[in-house]
């Protein structure tokens, strides 16, 4: 690429009149960097690194940056994220790539059910990482989850549809039977919120020719239920009326609680977070601070679900990890 595409596509100002014309690369990581590159950095030792392994062109955004070589381009901007995504924009267009941004459950999902993921690339949510990606793949189809650098990427960044084939038969809050393209799913470890979610990375799948496979469905991190007894040893359901429901999200504990309240009035539940954690519908809930706190809340107040938002189940001392909850 010619030094003034770089240069244009950048929104950049050229602060010397450098010998070199083009480079043949670009990257974020000074190791990274070979004879006739472009480099992004506003760290003086990184820019030196690069320089010693032979960059040819240095965008930076920071004016105090020492040229120890005026012989290669420097292209100073406003912002070295920004820039280095205008470039990348440039490398989507010219790639004719499709760029979808997912929700968080989306993404677990669509995770789940990959069978492999050589035809797409999951965009990280550091931004170097998600240059590299984007610029020195051979990729055409990204997706990520951090909005704020999905946007900043491409902001006309698409979703996935919601409009979409598929539908529940019958469900607990613990299990989930549907139907999708003919089949019917009976008893999956879904939560029947997280279908709509499962039925759109399926959809995806389907729409891009990605090989898939609904049958590796099972609970996500987003919503973990585990069965316990007084003791807080994991125990198979049926053995016990009490669960604690591990999450990392405010918003499924308040859907599971509607839930439970459509059709079991007798059900006691309990919801467990750090301090000054907000949870519509729940006034006074109980706050932690430490694992410890968590144990002594479950071990000393009656309950029969327990939402724990923001705690890992390992608070749980004896569970085992291959233990076989249904």
């Amino acid at each position: 690429m010619k030094i003034e595409d770089i240069v244009n596509l950048t929104e950049g100002s050229l602060a010397n009149t450098p010998q070199v014309t083009a480079v043949e690369a670009a990257t974020v990581y000074p190791s990274k960097v070979d004879h006739g590159d472009l480099f992004f950095s506003s760290n003086q030792e990184e820019i030196d690194k690069a320089v010693e392994n032979g960059a040819y062109a240095i965008v930076y955004d920071d004016e105090n940056i020492m040229r120890k070589d005026e012989e290669i381009a420097w292209i100073k901007v406003s912002d070295i994220q920004l820039a280095a995504f205008k470039l990348a924009r440039y490398v989507l267009l010219k790639k004719e790539a499709k760029f979808f941004l997912l929700t968080p459950h989306e993404m677990s999902f669509l995770k789940m059910i990959l069978l492999h993921k050589g035809n797409i690339a999951i965009i990280p949510n550091d931004w170097r990482k998600a240059f590299e990606q984007i610029v020195n793949s051979e990729h055409h189809l990204f997706v990520g989850e951090d909005r704020e650098l999905m946007r900043t990427i491409k902001p006309d960044v698409e979703r996935l549809s919601s409009d979409v084939e598929g539908y529940p038969i019958f469900d607990t809050l613990f299990k989930t039977t549907f139907k999708v393209g003919g089949y019917v799913y009976q008893e999956k470890e879904l939560i029947p919120f997280h279908l709509d979610y499962l039925l759109r990375a399926v959809d995806f799948c389907q729409k891009q020719d990605l090989p898939y496979s609904i049958d590796r469905i099972k609970y996500t991190k987003h919503f973990r239920p585990v069965f316990i007894d007084t003791q807080l040893n994991p125990v198979p359901t049926g053995k016990s009326d009490k669960v604690a429901i591990f999450t990392d999200n405010v918003q499924d504990i308040v859907k599971a609680r509607e839930y439970i309240k459509r059709g079991n009035d007798w059900v006691k539940g309990i919801v467990l977070t750090p301090p000054k954690t907000k949870v519509d519908g729940i006034d006074r809930p109980h706050w932690f601070e430490t694992e410890e706190e968590v144990r002594e809340i479950l071990k000393s107040t009656l309950f029969n679900y327990a939402f724990i938002y923001s705690a890992d189940k390992s608070v749980l001392k004896h569970m085992k990890e291959e233990y076989s909850l249904f």
